[in-house]
């Protein structure tokens, strides 16, 4: 009897999140904190639902920080924040011929979206037009869709990039509208959703998602996913905050003992699925700090999440790409494409790894630590 209840809890939650319904914030705080959620259950539900708009496909991104530094903003959580002290290596827009080159690479390497990351407040009406050339350059060379973070955006601004065939507009919420004046005081939480709502205006589909982590509450996470299924988001990455030396947040998180909860592999998996239950439809890619704070599980992600980004992220190195495909076949799922090599992607032959016989060392420590 009590396995029947059981069954029918995770049953609910995939049926309510097909039918379009909304969980209850006290079902949302269940996935995330009570100690009878079995994970491989609650992962499995998640999985029926990503299955039904994504079958067993996974998109990768590749990210181009095409700027690096020199940002007036004071992001918490930002390495290029005006406050941060981490030693970057600051730079100016790269070069037309760079970023296309760059595009290249991506397409070549097999990722089905380029994501352009600029640093600072917001384009200028200048760098708008010159951005709007550099993003029809890319699309009229290589057949791969291309994502813009630009910082805040006007509805001309958005207009003029929708325009040039940019396929979406980045801009993350981050933290809940209560949360964020703790990560952020140069620009707010309205700012981003206004930007997110000019985008949409135009016809422009939008990329926002969130960074786990911040010392928000169980409840600020409810909040920001349900935000953004009111938004009806395409693109939603679920970021895993990276304590990176000289960002405030790194020195906040690391000794602030109210830090709610921590990064755990358990809880970073719960988050993914409340993410995927509240956003059925969108796209849920599992970002920043993936290999960092899954660890050993970290494939398991793959389950409510259908994209993850290769070859690292903003400022912090990730895994390899050959690495993630090896990840992505041994689970059984295929990488979805706009290249011609998608079979070869899939198919590619495992390396063979040469196998290490243990020596004497190991093989009688015993006798090696008496002589």
């Amino acid at each position: 009897m009590i396995k029947n209840m059981e069954t029918t809890f995770y049953n609910e939650l995939t049926t309510t999140s097909l039918k379009g319904e909304l969980l209850s914030d006290a079902t949302c705080e269940k996935l995330l904190t009570a100690s009878e959620i079995e994970l491989l259950s609650l992962l499995d539900a998640a999985y029926q639902v990503r299955k039904t708009y994504f079958q067993n496909e996974v998109q990768l991104h590749i990210l181009n920080n095409a700027q690096n530094g020199y940002c007036p903003e004071d992001c918490g959580y930002c390495a290029q924040a005006s406050t941060a002290t981490t030693d970057i290596d600051a730079y100016p827009l790269k070069p037309d011929a760079e970023v296309l080159e760059e595009a290249k690479r991506a397409y070549e390497s097999g990722a089905y979206r380029y994501c352009i990351v600029m640093s600072g407040r917001g384009p200028s009406p200048k760098r708008v037009a010159h951005l709007a050339e550099l993003i029809h350059t890319v699309k009229t060379h290589y057949p791969i869709e291309v994502c813009l973070s630009a910082g805040l955006i006007d509805v001309a601004s958005a207009r003029v990039l929708k325009s040039a065939g940019l396929d979406r507009l980045n801009h993350n919420l981050n933290t809940s509208e209560t949360h964020y004046p703790k990560i952020c005081s140069t620009h707010t939480y309205q700012d981003r959703m206004e930007t997110l709502r000019a985008a949409q205006t135009v016809g422009l589909a939008c990329c926002s998602g969130v960074i786990v982590g911040m010392g928000e509450s169980t409840d600020d996470i409810v909040k920001v996913a349900k935000a953004l299924r009111q938004l009806e988001v395409a693109s939603l990455p679920v970021n895993f905050f990276l304590p990176i030396s000289g960002t405030q947040l790194s020195e906040f998180v690391a000794t602030e003992p109210s830090v709610p909860t921590p990064l755990t592999p358990n809880y970073c998996l719960r988050v993914l699925c409340l993410f995927r239950f509240l956003n059925p439809r969108a796209e849920i890619r599992v970002a920043a700090g993936r290999e960092h704070h899954l660890r050993s599980m970290e494939v398991m992600a793959l389950y409510p999440a259908n994209s993850m980004f290769v070859e690292g992220y903003l400022n912090a190195e990730g895994s390899a790409t050959s690495r993630t495909l090896e990840m992505i076949r041994d689970a059984g799922f295929t990488v979805k494409t706009n290249t011609e090599n998608t079979e070869q992607l899939n198919q590619e032959e495992i390396k063979k790894r040469d196998v290490l016989l243990k020596d004497l060392k190991v093989l009688r420590p015993r006798m090696e630590s008496s002589t």
